[in-house]
């Protein structure tokens, strides 16, 4: 095949744009050789577009890709690539299962296999191919907004059950169905090291001895290569100052010549314009280094024309070329993709059954997951709950599956929007505790904000956690829980005598000195997406509590990470059974990071900050994006994935943003406005009116800039700012802070 493919063909199977930036047409005329859909991408510009939708999307880019071609040269079919995280939670209505960290709590080698299984039908009914999946990053600093990607902070943890993952999604090597029907290409990722950046900094650097980090870091990866791993995902991070998508010692000498791995090498999001002297159009430098395929969501045909020149000048030899083509199309070729009987993707197997999404076994299965993960931190004998037991369920998490799933789930930050009605196969943790609180002739009360009357309530479980978050947004300084919802509940109800349950939804473990002290039972939750009745099984002791910590739990509220038994209060393996209610001596409140306080964020990183609500009109724009009134906001990348927002305004528009609680400082807003405006563009703020048409007329065009706003220009700053414009206008906004200003500090306009 290779010596009938053009360069351009050759090349075309080496890039992979996402589904938002190509046609059908542009698959046909370049023939890429897959393509992704991205955390908040879908089919037709529709990230929450029905199961039946992606499955026609990808028979019309499979098609695109099997046109006949002139003269001998061959036709190679595409493939569509998910981030398929903890099940097929692109979709809605499809099993979610807990995220990695929860599994790595319970040690269970065969559960994960069969939620890789699981995983990969789901996969397989909307018609989709290959799976980022499994994360077997081993994290060591739990500041790191991807923790809870990682099965644990021990690296042989996560070869186990990063290997078992691998051998549901793809079968095992050698078996009849490896990568035949019920299976999908997996992904080892990301290589290597990305759980071990310097103070837990997504994208950041790793330094020290390359033999001693790969003692810890590298590990998993040989495991996934014995399971038969297909593609290993190259990292964002840096070692000792190189990118890992240049790094060539590492990528071609230790993953290829050391490890042996025969696979496909492919990168992450734009992650080769991270290397030095590249961009995400124009970067050799990668392929050179052994990347096979580049992740290029949007800037895909500058990209494929500079590395046909790059290769017609000799920049890049054309045996690294065929070399890199050549692993795509051996992948392709296991996959079945060429065989006689090869169809499209929706008359392959279980494409289109749309009962398997969220079936019966696989919920069951899920349920079965999160009961295994709950870790007992604590327990003075409330748990199991008592038969009859009148259950007071409290706290803002306890009926929201979409906190309960957290990142990756549906959307790529997740949370903001998602209500329960996104998730039609699902059971909150309330539900489930009603539901079984019922069956066993006792009763739950719902008070999301704890107001409900305590009257003679036997006992107040109270849900609570972090909001959901993915990857650089959930990035941390401290190992601090600042908010206080939780811990006030739970201090409310052991002031009037009831006690209590603490149910701690988090991607990590966190110092909870205070939550802990204030409950009589502390359960460390994780994130156990679809099914609370696993939590409920646990809380009823329908089934016996087996987590156990696969990650140190911080006995200090410092910023340091904790990995093994130095500064742990809890250590990796410890969790309690049911019967285990020893007491647990009082623990230390001092904190010197609570006496700080927050920093005054209103929006950063593509997250607004809690309390913080952006308007279009009337209509409210969870994390800034979405639409209404006349705006139309959406995720635009600055510096990482979609760390800005691209608000687009029609006449007459206003966004606004509204902080609740009194607020204080001055204005500081970054942002950048790719072209004049039209007409009047005014700016609110409080009570204050002021025309800013003239400062947007200069600073448009010049990139981003910075908006001063002080009690100078805007006497009562109030704690409402809102941008109204007469005409069309497109604004980028990436940053929006109150701190206080020098004194005398002029406004910017």
């Amino acid at each position: 095949m290779l010596s009938r493919m053009s360069l351009e063909r050759k090349v075309a199977q080496l890039i992979q744009p996402q589904v938002n930036s190509f046609t059908p047409e542009d698959m046909a005329r370049y023939r890429f050789g897959s393509y992704l859909n991205g955390g908040n991408g879908g089919p037709y510009g529709d990230e929450f577009a029905a199961a039946s939708e992606w499955l026609r999307y990808a028979d019309e880019m499979y098609l695109a890709s099997t046109r006949p071609l002139p003269g001998d040269e061959p036709v190679i079919p595409t493939i569509w690539g998910t981030d398929a995280v903890h099940g097929h939670t692109n979709i809605v209505g499809a099993t979610i299962f807990p995220h990695n960290i929860g599994l790595g709590a319970t040690r269970d080698t065969d559960l994960v296999r069969r939620i890789g299984a699981a995983t990969a039908t789901e996969i397989e009914v909307t018609g989709i191919d290959w799976n980022f999946s499994p994360t077997v990053a081993v994290a060591r600093d739990d500041r790191w907004g991807r923790t809870y990607e990682s099965y644990s902070e021990d690296p042989q943890i996560v070869a186990r059950m990063g290997a078992a993952l691998v051998e549901g999604l793809q079968g095992r090597p050698g078996a009849g169905d490896f990568l035949g029907d019920g299976r999908v290409v997996a992904t080892a990722k990301h290589f290597f090291a990305d759980g071990g950046t310097d103070q837990g900094v997504d994208q950041g650097d790793v330094n020290g001895d390359i033999d001693a980090l790969k003692a810890i870091h590298a590990v998993p990866y040989p495991a996934a290569i014995d399971a038969g791993v297909e593609v290993v995902m190259a990292s964002f991070n840096s070692i000792n100052g190189v990118k890992m998508h240049g790094n060539r010692a590492l990528l071609t000498g230790v993953l290829r010549e050391e490890m042996g791995f025969e696979g496909v090498v492919v990168g992450d999001w734009n992650g080769h314009g991270q290397i030095a002297g590249c961009t995400v159009d124009n970067c050799p430098q990668a392929l050179n280094a052994g990347l096979d395929i580049y992740m290029v969501p949007d800037d895909w045909k500058a990209l494929l024309e500079n590395l046909v020149r790059q290769v017609e000048n000799g920049t890049i030899a054309m045996a690294r070329l065929d070399e890199a083509v050549g692993r795509v199309l051996r992948m392709k070729i296991r996959m079945g993709l060429f065989d006689r009987d090869a169809r499209k993707p929706s008359e392959r197997a279980n494409a289109g059954e749309w009962g398997k999404l969220g079936m019966a076994p696989h919920r069951d299965l899920a349920r079965e997951a999160v009961a295994k993960s709950q870790v007992i931190l604590k327990n003075n004998g409330v748990l199991p709950l008592k038969q009859g037991a009148k259950v007071i369920v409290a706290g803002s998490a306890a009926d929201d599956i979409a906190q309960a799933a957290g990142g990756w789930t549906l959307t790529w930050q997740g949370g903001g929007e998602l209500d329960n009605s996104y998730f039609p196969n699902a059971t909150s943790i309330y539900a489930a505790i009603a539901e079984e609180a019922r069956a066993q002739g006792g009763s739950a009360t719902l008070s999301a904000d704890g107001n409900a009357t305590i009257g003679d309530h036997d006992v107040a479980i109270v849900v609570f956690g972090e909001e959901p978050y993915a990857e650089f947004v959930g990035d941390r300084k401290t190992m601090v829980f600042e908010d206080t919802e939780g811990l006030e509940l739970l201090r409310k109800y052991e002031a009037a005598g009831v006690p209590t349950v603490a149910l701690f939804l988090s991607g990590r473990p966190l110092w909870m000195n205070r939550e802990i002290n204030a409950s009589d039972a502390f359960v460390a939750s994780w994130l156990p997406g679809s099914e609370g009745g696993g939590v409920s099984d646990i809380l009823f002791g329908k089934r016996e509590a087996t987590g156990r910590l696969s990650f140190s739990w911080p006995a200090e509220c410092g910023g340091a990470p904790v990995n093994g038994p130095g500064g742990a209060l809890f250590r990796v393996g410890y969790g309690r059974s049911l019967t285990d209610t020893a007491p647990l001596a009082e623990l230390s409140e001092e904190c010197s990071y609570l006496a700080q306080g927050s920093a005054a964020t209103w929006y950063d990183l593509g997250r607004l900050a809690s309390g913080i609500t952006a308007y279009a009109g009337e209509t409210r724009l969870p994390n800034l994006r979405g639409e209404g009134a006349g705006v139309v906001a959406r995720g635009v990348d600055k510096d990482r994935q979609e760390d800005a927002r691209e608000v687009v305004f029609g006449p007459g528009a206003t966004l606004s943003l509204t902080q609740a609680g009194e607020g204080k400082g001055d204005y500081r807003i970054l942002y950048d406005l790719p072209a004049q405006p039209a007409g009047k563009v005014t700016l609110t703020v409080g009570e204050t009116e002021i025309d800013i048409t003239r400062n947007f007329a200069l600073s448009a065009g010049k990139g981003w800039r910075e908006m001063i706003i002080t009690e100078r220009c805007a006497p009562e700053l109030g704690d409402r700012i809102a941008i109204t414009s007469d005409a069309p206008l497109t604004l980028k906004i990436a940053r929006i802070v109150r701190q206080d200003m020098p004194e005398g500090a002029e406004c910017s306009f």
